[in-house]
């Protein structure tokens, strides 16, 4: 029984371990996008300044396995920016069995 416990618990820590960067990946890709609105000194207006400055945040964040151009689209409606969120994360468990993360959230940030 003991041994069957610690099976299935390492199996457990095993998808958590795998799964645990994409979602800190996801954290820091809404506080970039959120800093938009908060940071007064970038004084984000347009869309491609707005790609810019998540651009920069996935750098320092070190995120690299994300295509910004294919996960994010941003558009301008009046003061504020609509950002769509949108991307899906795969990481093999077991042979052909995958962990499955699905990334999808729309924002409005006002412009600063």
């Amino acid at each position: 029984g003991g041994m069957t416990m610690l099976a299935l618990v390492a199996f457990l820590a095993s998808a958590v371990f795998k799964m645990v960067p994409h979602y800190l990946d996801y954290n820091a890709l809404q506080k970039a996008i959120m800093s938009v609105e908060t940071d007064k000194a970038a004084a984000i207006t347009t869309v491609p300044a707005f790609y810019s400055h998540v651009s920069k945040s996935m750098t320092i964040n070190s995120i690299r396995d994300l295509k910004l151009d294919e996960i994010l689209e941003v558009t301008l409606d009046g003061n504020e920016f609509r950002a769509h969120l949108k991307y899906e994360t795969r990481e093999p468990l077991i042979e052909n069995l995958d962990l499955v993360a699905r990334f999808d959230k729309e924002f409005r940030v006002r412009m600063p």
